[in-house]
């Protein structure tokens, strides 16, 4: 469940990202269209179709990435996100992709090493913060793991995830009170799982 509600939050955090990103003026992408509606297939040879005379846009990468990775073609959207990186290393949106897929494929360090640069560019949202704590917590580095999750409240107070990850980590450290607290703040944001969770572990 955990790993579906943060792919969810993942998924509409960087819809945004990408359609920040990628469409200049008034040009129309298609591929953005198509990943927004949803429809990662298009997406995909929209991206591709755009690439043909844009090859150096990274933004167009990135957003290729995501398709893949919404296709489960994990390969691929490394490729795409290591492309965006290498044209522009300091994009955090490729760094987001890039850390979340490696978290994926429990590659922990590497999730970590990714989230961590994300993190330390000016801008970056509170899922970097996020990202580096999940990273943290899979390594067995619970105290770092919970700093990561309250930067992440720091910098966005609505992160409902933020909440509930810490909460999970505070009820493996036998925290209950803590947890039950950050359970209930996860719950008045309509946490997906966050009411189950509090009745499991706090009643």
């Amino acid at each position: 469940m955990m790993r579906l509600a943060v792919n969810t939050y993942f998924f509409g955090i960087l819809v945004s990202l990408i359609l920040m990103g990628c469409s200049s003026g008034s040009e129309v992408n298609t591929g953005d269209n198509e990943f927004k509606n949803g429809n990662f297939k298009s997406a995909v040879a929209g991206y591709s179709e755009n690439l043909k005379t844009k090859p150096n846009d990274y933004h167009l990468y990135y957003g290729r990435g995501r398709s893949y990775q919404e296709l489960g073609k994990l390969v691929e959207a490394q490729a795409d996100f290591e492309r965006a990186l290498a044209l522009e290393p300091t994009n955090f949106q490729a760094l987001l992709g890039m850390s979340n897929l490696q978290l994926e494929r429990k590659n922990y360090a590497s999730a970590l090493l990714y989230a961590t640069k994300a993190e330390e560019i000016p801008g970056a949202p509170a899922l970097a913060s996020l990202l580096k704590g999940r990273a943290l917590h899979q390594i067995g580095l619970p105290e770092e793991a919970l700093k990561a999750y309250g930067i992440a409240i720091q910098l966005d107070k609505n992160f409902g995830q933020a909440y509930f990850n810490r909460a999970l980590l505070k009820i493996a450290l036998k925290r209950n009170k803590q947890a039950c607290e950050d359970f209930k703040l996860a719950m008045v944001l309509e946490y997906p799982g966050a009411e189950e969770s509090f009745q499991k572990y706090c009643n």
